[in-house]
């Protein structure tokens, strides 16, 4: 097994120390190159995981991939990742909604239904505690989606 496809395994791994490590150093890739895009129908999947944070690191390789993606394949998947802007856990929907401008910044002709499902999110599904920050989220994702 090459190094990438371990790495993406580990992307679900029990040790989440190890889960997070796997992680980071795709995300880095990632940003360098499009080597880790290979994987995309497998973080696409990972958007269906039980695990928050499965759920999560998905989502953001998802985002971070973005530029890479000339197949169009997070067109087919816009819905799925949108979804997540109103996750059961707000600590997912927090982390989606700040991957979204990243999005949005390598796949233009996505900004409308990002830009229309970040204004529709409510917030209030959320106790009370944690309301303001994501309702912050959106406003500071909508202004940056907006300034690209």
């Amino acid at each position: 097994m090459d190094k990438l496809a371990k790495l993406v395994e580990g992307l679900s791994s029990k040790d989440d120390k190890y889960a997070y490590k796997c992680f980071k150093q795709l995300e880095t890739l990632s940003e360098k190159s499009n080597s880790v895009y290979l994987y995309f129908n497998t973080f696409a999947e990972m958007l269906d995981s039980a695990n928050l944070y499965i759920r999560t690191r998905g989502l953001i390789l998802i985002a971070t991939n973005a530029k890479w993606d000339k197949d169009h394949k997070i067109d087919e998947i816009i819905d799925k990742c949108l979804k997540r802007i109103m996750d059961d856990k707000p600590i997912a929907a927090r982390q989606c909604i700040k991957a979204l401008p990243n999005i949005a910044k390598h796949k233009p002709e996505l900004v409308n239904c990002i830009c229309t499902a970040l204004r529709k999110a409510n917030v209030e599904i959320y106790k009370s505690s944690m309301q303001s920050l994501v309702y912050n989220d959106i406003v500071t994702a909508l202004e940056k989606i907006n300034s690209i």
